[in-house]
């Protein structure tokens, strides 16, 4: 694809997708994460010498407006972040849009109001397409966790203007290509969270592309129970054991190393601070359930990923966010952390609880990087095409 630096965009104006829809209580951000990453993109665009206008969604308004999914509220959040004055239109299209376009200058940023709150958008009508494209001469779409969705501000408009990715959407791809689609090997995958059924696409697509693959968490015990463990009251799809068999003898075909827990923090009452017992995982009684990886586990994760040369990381080992049972996935992500410190691996992690449950660990800025993305994240993991990347490449082989 054609990157934005290959493009003049001196007084030109750049509809920029972005993702602000982010976490908010009241009307105030909690979390600027999302604001932080996107300002190496504006400081581009501003020494660019281009004309900016965002486009973005914030919660789920069903093509109604809404007042307390406005975008306004951001503005102030904004221009603290990015340290420029930042313009707002009350409409994303039609004359309001058209007036806070006019109103910008070479560097000039204006943020237009949530595009879900017109129906076209997530309909992905073209003629909605068409009305957003009125407004400017390129569009650059910065908005990878947007991108599994065909919506009119992050598929339709690649058909109307020139189009190429932002810094952000760059950066995430090229991260998933040397981790997923062509990672130094050998090649390792961490998956965690509670139920196998939500993420077989996953599994599938990582054994065709990963030598080693380490499960924990509730999905983990649903592969034990499929061995034939009891696993005393330990969360598990029991009713998933035959796809759990298809995913090992798959894996196995091809020649991934499954690694699941040798022993497991069990407790017979899930809050924080109970009483637990570390067991093997084919010795839990009755009772009690595994809701962490024990020392054995992590240990032998860590020995085998110490060969490895890159590392894909999605959901957590364990109930990370009831103390001490965050210890598991923590000693596991300090183990990867590390690794990538001394130069032996690249590590990409993403999706779910994944984000939180590394911050909890103190290893976020210690990965290669972290996505910020949800679903366009386990939709990419899964092997599928993300209709807004599919766009961008389609506008870049036609131009």
């Amino acid at each position: 694809m054609k990157a934005l630096p290959d493009l003049d965009l001196s007084g030109k104006t750049v509809l920029l997708r972005a993702d602000l829809n982010v976490p908010a209580y009241r009307g105030r951000v909690t979390d600027a994460t999302r604001i932080d990453r996107l300002r190496p993109t504006i400081d581009l665009l501003r020494a660019r010498g281009a004309r900016t206008l965002i486009l973005s969604h914030f919660g789920r308004p069903d093509g109604e407006e809404h007042p307390e999914m406005s975008l306004a509220f951001l503005l102030p959040v904004l221009e603290d972040r990015w340290r420029c004055p930042v313009g707002f239109a009350q409409s994303c299209v039609g004359s309001r849009a058209r007036a806070l376009a006019e109103t910008l200058g070479p560097g000039g940023v204006g943020l237009l109001e949530n595009v879900r709150f017109h129906k076209g958008e997530e309909a992905n009508e073209a003629a909605f397409a068409a009305r957003l494209a009125e407004l400017g001469d390129v569009f650059v779409n910065d908005a990878f966790s947007a991108a599994h969705r065909a919506h009119a501000s992050t598929e339709g408009l690649a058909h109307h203007l020139p189009a190429v990715p932002g810094p952000l959407m760059t950066a995430e791809l090229c991260a998933l290509e040397k981790a997923l689609e062509n990672p130094r090997r050998p090649a390792a995958a961490i998956v965690g969270g509670s139920k196998v059924s939500t993420k077989l696409g996953v599994l599938h697509n990582l054994i065709r592309r990963v030598d080693l693959l380490v499960l924990g968490g509730g999905m983990a015990n649903t592969f034990l129970a499929a061995k034939g463990l009891g696993l005393g009251s330990s969360l598990a799809e029991r009713g998933a054991a035959e796809q759990a068999r298809t995913v090992l003898s798959a894996a196995d075909k091809r020649g991934c190393e499954v690694l699941l827990p040798r022993d497991a923090v069990c407790v017979q009452q899930i809050r924080e601070g109970a009483p637990a017992t570390i067991f093997p995982v084919d010795e839990i009684p009755d009772g009690w359930a595994a809701i962490d990886l024990g020392p054995a586990s992590v240990q032998a994760a860590c020995q085998k990923l110490g060969s490895c040369r890159a590392t894909l990381w999605n959901g957590p080992m364990g109930v990370f966010e009831i103390k001490p049972f965050d210890a598991g996935t923590t000693a596991l992500a300090r183990c990867v952390a590390n690794f990538t410190h001394s130069g032996q691996m690249i590590s990409v992690a993403g999706g779910g609880d994944t984000n939180a449950a590394l911050e909890n660990a103190g290893v976020v800025g210690a990965f290669t990087y972290l996505s910020l993305a949800g679903g366009a994240f386990l939709e990419w993991l899964e092997g599928r095409t993300l209709p807004g990347v599919a766009a961008l490449q389609a506008s870049s082989a036609a131009a």
